[in-house]
């Protein structure tokens, strides 16, 4: 892990949110984030209305069938006057892409773009207490499939844009709306075709997208963190051969006993800590709202007498927070045999590969490799790997609306970049130099999130009509003209 001192993770802390603090001299006369507040009330029962019919389009993916809720947003904007083109990616599927223009010669340099998907993962009804697809308030939360990931933000997209047309927003910047697809499968048929095929529609300098987090505990929301990079995505084939046979006589050459064998050792592997400026500054950020224990510890991750120590308590404390530091290693599926009475000749283990952006896969074989130690056993990467991206910048004039308005919205909550372990579009905007950002803008508790693609997903009603209200306060500080 790194050695340098604390107090060189303070002073980029210091300086970053120094320089958020100091805005430069063009946004000194911005009205504060509330002068941009309409009556929201209304567009967010239209929201919620608009919520509960998309999450009753089922979209699971596969297939997609992201068409048939595209069609739905383009007949919500149709009655409010702005034009969508849905582009056909494959049968049944593809993206809607709607404009809001600041002049008649856009700047595609300045555009903002916000942005959702459509697909959602699968259910086993068996497993929950209302229909997934139903749409259905209880009480105080909106339940189904796709509430919070990621039909409730493409909702809330929909409303700024709509609140936006109906307010005659003298914009400063092209305001574009894209409700894309197969974001939970790779994006072939979603973002990577519309960045491949219709760049010159969604073109932006600018992105809002899912992921980071308005963290709520005990009622009061923690901090906001915004999604500035993520890690890479490749999985990895660990193939074993061995000798077939009739079970009847075991063999030692056993492909099944080789990949086991090679899953254990690889299992007990664990990565180096890694910091880079977004997770040094989020620890650094969270630190003084833990308890005294673990603060202690995260103030500790950074130093060279203590890190390595600090690091082992803070990963066992929080997965997540052992999978932002490392590199990680998943085993995820298996395919051995064909009969119970025949053995194999061949066993293969799917692992699921999670590197820090900027490490080499290749160079992770090589470590596994030597850790297995058998010849049997050999590794093939499969082609969905996904491609590292740079980190989105911290200093750009949209983190800084996003950190001024999240400073009013949520009084003393602090506000930390963030690296995401999971893989989100924003990685094909981040590689045309977009500045994306993750910002789910719902205050949501530990529940909440924990039930996104499990079961009973839901989204609490004040907290999507809070999300609305912050998301619209950022797209007014940035794109509007005061």
């Amino acid at each position: 892990m790194s050695h340098r001192k604390l107090t060189i993770a303070g002073l980029f802390v210091a300086v970053l949110f120094g320089a958020l603090d100091a805005a430069p001299a063009q946004s000194q006369n911005i009205v504060s984030p509330a002068a941009g507040s309409t009556n929201l009330a209304g567009i967010e029962t239209e929201a919620t209305n608009w919520l509960q019919d998309l999450i009753r389009i089922n979209t699971i993916n596969p297939p997609g069938n992201e068409l048939a809720a595209a069609k739905y947003i383009a007949s919500v904007l149709d009655k409010e006057g702005i034009h969508s083109d849905i582009l056909e990616s494959a049968p049944g599927r593809g993206i809607l892409v709607a404009r809001l223009s600041a002049s008649a010669m856009p700047d595609p340099s300045k555009a903002l773009l916000l942005m959702g998907h459509l697909d959602v993962v699968g259910v086993d009804k068996s497993k929950w207490t209302v229909d997934p697809f139903g749409g259905i308030i209880n009480g105080a939360y909106l339940y189904g499939r796709g509430a919070i990931d990621d039909k409730g933000m493409t909702a809330a997209n929909l409303a700024v844009l709509v609140e936006l047309k109906r307010t005659n927003a003298h914009l400063n910047r092209d305001v574009i709306f894209l409700a894309e697809g197969d974001e939970e499968s790779g994006g072939a048929q979603g973002m990577k075709f519309a960045v491949e095929n219709h760049w010159d529609k969604i073109a932006a300098g600018y992105a809002i997208n899912e992921e980071g987090s308005v963290t709520v505990k005990d009622g009061k929301v923690q901090f906001v963190a915004v999604q500035a990079s993520e890690k890479v995505v490749a999985n990895l084939d660990v193939i074993a051969t061995g000798t077939s046979g009739h079970a009847s006589i075991p063999l030692k050459d056993n492909a099944i006993t080789h990949l086991s064998a090679a899953i254990a050792k690889i299992s007990s592997y664990e990565a180096p800590v890694q910091f880079d400026s977004v997770t040094r500054a989020y620890f650094e950020t969270i630190a003084p709202i833990e308890d005294d224990e673990t603060s202690k510890w995260m103030r500790a991750l950074d130093t060279a007498d203590r890190g390595d120590h600090a690091a082992r308590i803070i990963s066992d404390e929080n997965p997540v927070w052992n999978a932002m530091m490392r590199d990680t290693i998943s085993p995820t599926m298996l395919d051995a045999g064909t009969r119970n009475n025949v053995i194999p000749a061949q066993a293969k283990a799917v692992l699921n590969i999670r590197l820090l952006p900027g490490n080499q896969l290749e160079l992770l074989i090589q470590k596994l490799t030597g850790i297995v130690n058998d010849p049997a056993i050999r590794f093939v990467v499969e082609p969905d790997s996904s491609e590292p991206a740079p980190s989105s910048s911290v200093t750009s004039g949209l983190y800084q609306s996003i950190s001024r308005v999240a400073a009013a919205e949520f009084p003393g909550a602090p506000i930390t970049p963030y690296l995401s372990t999971g893989a989100t579009d924003a990685s094909f905007l981040r590689l045309r130099s977009v500045q994306a950002y993750g910002l789910l803008p719902f205050p949501l508790t530990e529940d909440d999130r924990n039930r996104i693609r499990g079961n009973d997903e839901r989204i609490p009603l004040d907290s999507f009509h809070k999300g609305i209200d912050f998301l619209y306060n950022v797209v007014f500080d940035f794109a509007v003209e005061k």
